[in-house]
C-alpha cells in the first residue's frame, strides 16, 4: 500500500492518511520503549509479528461481535484501519496479580484473582498514565455513562475470548491493556469500537507449564530472548511467517 500523508507517530506505531474517507493506514515499528519511554531500544521484526498478532485476535474478535477499527492487513507492517475518535482511558484487565498491581499493593506476583479486574488509567505519557477510577473519566467528561457501561461489557467479553484463546495454545494471559474510539457508522450513528492493537507490547503472556514470559516484560526486565518470546507468540497462533522474517 503506497503511504499516505503521516497524520501521528507514536512509541510503537506510525498513523498516515488512507486511501478513503475515514479510515487510516496503521504501520508498526520495531522500536520498543518501557516506563513511559524512559527506556528505549529495538526488538527486531517486532513490527511485523504485532501486526500479524493483532489481526489475527482482533479478526476472532470480530467474528464473535466485538467491534473494532480493524479492516484488514495491508502489507507485513500495515493495516487498513477505522479512524476514531480515541478516548483518553487506557482499560487495563488483570486476571493474575503482576507488573504495577504487584508493586503497587506489595503483592507476590503471579498470585491468582478470585475474579478479574479492570483498572483504567488516563492516557497521558507526561503525567505517567496516572491510574483513575472511573467516577474520574465520568465527572471530568471523558466518557458518558452509557460508553463506559459498553467499554466494560466489552472489556469482560474479550477477556473471555482471549482467555480461551491462549490457553488452548499453552499461554497464561496474565492482563493486558485496551484501548477504545467513537466511531461513526455508516447510518451516521456514534458507536464504541475497539482500537490500538493486542500483541506481546500490550499484553502479559507466560507460558502455562513454565511460566515463562513471552511478552514485553522481557525486554523490561532485561530477560533476554525478547525476539524469541515474540516469535513463539506467533508461532503457536500460527501467524508466524513460513521462513521466520527473513526478507520481511
Amino acid at each position: 500500500m503506497t503511504k499516505r500523508r503521516k497524520l501521528y507517530e507514536g512509541k510503537a506505531k506510525i498513523l498516515y492518511q488512507g486511501p478513503q474517507p475515514g479510515t487510516l493506514v496503521q504501520y508498526f515499528k520495531d522500536d520498543a520503549t518501557a516506563f513511559n519511554a524512559q527506556k528505549k531500544g529495538n526488538i527486531a521484526g517486532k513490527g511485523v509479528l504485532n501486526n500479524l498478532i493483532s489481526e489475527k485476535i482482533f479478526s476472532g474478535l470480530e467474528a464473535i461481535g466485538i467491534p473494532t477499527h480493524f479492516i484488514k492487513r495491508a502489507n507485513m507492517r500495515e493495516q487498513l484501519i477505522k479512524k476514531v475518535e480515541i478516548i483518553p482511558l487506557e482499560v487495563i484487565i488483570r486476571n493474575v496479580v503482576a507488573g504495577s498491581m504487584a508493586k503497587r499493593l506489595g503483592l507476590e506476583e503471579g498470585m491468582e484473582l478470585d475474579r478479574s479486574i479492570i483498572e483504567f488509567s488516563y492516557k497521558d505519557d507526561s503525567l505517567g498514565d496516572p491510574l483513575v477510577a472511573a467516577e474520574h473519566a465520568l465527572a471530568l467528561g471523558w466518557v458518558t455513562d452509557d460508553e463506559l457501561d459498553q467499554i466494560t461489557a466489552m472489556t469482560f467479553r474479550i477477556n473471555d475470548f482471549m482467555c480461551g484463546l491462549f490457553a488452548g495454545i499453552g499461554i497464561r494471559l496474565v492482563d493486558f491493556k485496551l484501548e477504545f474510539g467513537r466511531y461513526v457508522d455508516e447510518n451516521g450513528d456514534e458507536v464504541i469500537i475497539l482500537a490500538d492493537e493486542i500483541s506481546p507490547d500490550t499484553c502479559r503472556l507466560w507460558d502455562l507449564k513454565t511460566m515463562k514470559k513471552l511478552d514485553k516484560d522481557r525486554f523490561r526486565r532485561d530477560l533476554g530472548g525478547v525476539e524469541e518470546a515474540y516469535q513463539e507468540v506467533a508461532r503457536r497462533l500460527g501467524v508466524l511467517p513460513k521462513g521466520g522474517l527473513e526478507g520481511e
